[in-house]
């Protein structure tokens, strides 16, 4: 007899069809703005929180403590950043699961923000954002 070993996810997986589910686009691009917006100290994390799984919540916290503690040594002060919004690009590798990067130009770089949502329940939710 052989034994087989079943590998549970903690992600949620979609219950229903995603051509149900909204447009990710929208929420991939506005989730990219307010990120770097709180990384830049002009907005606060938790009016994304719904958006976001825990350890995104969390690895965003760790970078804005980070980025706080940066602008205070050098005697900055948070101030609204001028951006622009450039292109996005959307792939979904499997169902119920969507890849973005959003490509955000400010004054003096230009940043790309990759992130992947998830299905939970009739909702995205970001399971990881990295900006590069």
């Amino acid at each position: 007899m052989t034994t087989r070993s079943i590998a549970t996810s903690t992600v949620p997986r979609p219950a229903a069809d995603t051509r149900e589910l909204p447009d990710p686009r929208p929420l991939a691009e506005n989730l990219a703005r307010c990120v770097v917006e709180i990384l830049s100290g002009t907005r606060d994390l938790d009016q994304i929180a719904r958006w976001l799984s825990a350890d995104v919540h969390a690895h965003l916290m760790k970078r804005v403590v980070l980025s706080n503690r940066a602008r205070q040594a050098r005697g900055e002060v948070p101030s609204r950043l001028t951006f622009t919004m450039g292109t996005t690009v959307l792939c979904e590798p499997q169902p119920g699961v969507v890849e973005a990067v959003v490509i955000v130009h400010g004054r003096a770089r230009s940043r790309a923000v990759a992130i992947r949502l998830e299905v939970l329940g009739q909702r995205w939710r970001a399971s990881a954002i990295h900006v590069l």
